[in-house]
Parts: C-alpha cells; structure tokens; sequence
C-alpha cells in the first residue's frame, strides 16, 4: 500500500482519455509546484465508462461509470489521490473516501458544434437537424428548446466526436466548454450556449481530487490546491442533485455563483426526458449556507413537478 507520499511519492490515479490525462497532469504540475522535490506519477486506469461505448450511459449504470474502478484502486491503497470531473461523481462516496479538494472551476457553460460553420446558435439549425449528445440533460433541454430536432447519442472522447461532426454523422454535437478549454480547442465552439437554453451539470467544470478519509499526509499535499469558492459552488449543486436523488435517468441541472462578497446564487432545472416539460427554481443566500441553499431549490422542484414526475424518471 502507498503510504500516502509521505516519502516523497505520490501516485495518481487518472482515467486515460486525452482530457482526462489532461487534468491528471494538471494536478501533477500543482502538486510539483506545491511540494518541490514530491515525485508525482499517473497510474491510468480503465473504467466501465470507457470500456462500454455502444450504449447511452444511462442504460449502463449512469453516474459512477466513470469513478468506480479508480475508487477502488484508492481504497485498496494502490493509488494515492483520483481526479475526477466532479459532474461524474456520484453524491454518495464510497465508505472511507472523500473529496477534500476541488481546483478553481473553469467555464461551466456547453457549447453547440456545427458541421456547417455559417450557422450558430440553437435556433440556427435546420430543421431535423441530427444533433449528438451523449448527456440525457442536454438532449431534454435541447428537445424543450427545438421538438423538431433529432437528438441522437454520441459516445467517445472529445476528439473522437468531433471527427464524427467533420466525417458528416452530425449537424451538431454538444460538448462541455471546459473540456474543450483544457484540451486547446475551445476555438472550435460555433456558439456558447446561455442558462436560459442550456443549464449545465451539477459541478460541470469542476475537477475534484479524491483520497482515502483520514489520510493527513495527503490531505496536507492537497490542502494548498484547494479553491473554497468552487468548494461553496459545487456543494450547493450536490445538495441539489442528492436531494432529487438525481441520476443519470434524471435530467438535472444547476449552476451556483458566489459573487464574491459572500452572497451565493443558485439556478436549477429539472427537464422530462423528451422535453415536453420543464421547471426551473432559482435562490440566493449567504455562502455559508450553501447545502441548504440547494436543498431548497431541490423542494421547490419537486413541488413544481410533483412526485409522479420524479417516479416516472425513476422507473424509467
């Protein structure tokens, strides 16, 4: 078992896709310019999320695709630290882990590609376009915005869906800004979507860093990379998402924004798989009450939507 980089070692536990090698590497060079003279190495491990890649994720198990085989890496001891785009973490951890950490967030906003580079916007496309999105969320959205269009799903890395934009599969696809950001590409983004048309993932933009509960060695590496406003954002956005106990099934999003002076706002969605329906719920509150503040928002839904709604998701 690695002991926690107590001799000067650290061992991080990444999945391998371009982006997610990306973020490794960020935390990597943090942790190098944190700690001089920490030896830090990438341990790639391949996930269910990577391995099932003919299927939307919501027919594979949803949300903790993408963790499950790195946490038990962590908790077997055979890595020291996961990264994580905190939008693929499940609310509940695994007994004996948690996420002390979370870098300061990048860009929460999706961003609309198109294989026809003089249209822009949603309401650009023609009509049927064929549009690709592996996100449940963005496809209800998308519907609620444009019924006409055909939403399709798309798996794969980032670059491996924009060569299916460019090969002719699509008219469109949707991807995450910040990934795009991390990866050098955003340039390629036709139209960056606004909260009206397109509310992000709980934590979208976010990486966390996880590690075994109780682990001081590590938490003490951690500690200096830690960023409180996005620590405040994000839990706002989880006490939402555990609250509606959200799935991949559920077509959830939020975003929460604290000003700065202490005052933290919360918009949050929740959308019926097909578009036909929609609620939105909004508040604001002191940063120190940050779960209950997304808690709130996650009663006001329901109420709007009421439980026959969030049954059908559940059973769906």
């Amino acid at each position: 078992m690695n002991d926690g980089g107590k001799d000067g070692a650290l061992v991080i536990g990444t999945r391998g896709s371009p982006l997610a090698l990306v973020q490794a590497n960020m935390v990597r060079d943090l942790l190098a310019g944190a700690h001089p003279g920490l030896e830090v190495t990438l341990s790639v491990i391949k996930t269910s999320g990577d391995r099932f890649l003919d299927r939307p994720l919501a027919e594979i198990g949803g949300k903790g695709l993408f963790t499950k085989e790195i946490e038990e890496a962590l908790a077997a001891g055979l890595i020291d630290i996961a990264v994580h785009s905190m939008k693929d973490v499940p609310t509940v951890l695994p007994q004996g882990l948690h996420i002390p950490c979370l870098l300061p967030r990048e860009d929460p906003w999706d961003v609309l590609l198109t294989a026809d580079a003089g249209v822009t916007g949603v309401a650009g496309l023609p009509q049927g376009a064929r549009v690709g999105t592996a996100s449940l969320r963005r496809k209800a959205q998308l519907l609620n915005l444009r019924p006409d269009l055909s939403v399709v799903p798309i798996r794969g890395n980032v670059g491996t869906r924009m060569d299916k934009l460019a090969a002719g599969a699509f008219d469109a696809i949707l991807l995450a800004l910040a990934g795009l950001r991390r990866l050098g590409l955003a340039h390629r983004a036709a139209d960056i979507l606004s909260e009206d048309e397109m509310l992000p993932a709980i934590a979208q933009g976010a990486i966390g860093i996880e590690c075994r509960a109780g682990d001081a060695a590590v938490e003490g590496r951690l500690a200096p990379l830690h960023d409180p406003a996005t620590g405040i954002e994000v839990a706002a956005e989880r006490a939402l998402l555990a609250a509606l106990d959200g799935s991949c099934r559920t077509p959830i999003a939020a975003l929460a924004r604290l000003d700065g002076l202490g005052r933290l706002t919360l918009r949050a969605r929740v959308v019926a798989p097909d578009g036909s329906a929609r609620f939105d719920a909004a508040g604001a509150g002191p940063e120190g009450d940050a779960a209950a503040l997304g808690r709130a928002a996650a009663l006001d839904l329901r109420a709007q939507a009421g439980d026959a709604f969030f049954a059908a998701l559940a059973g769906a």
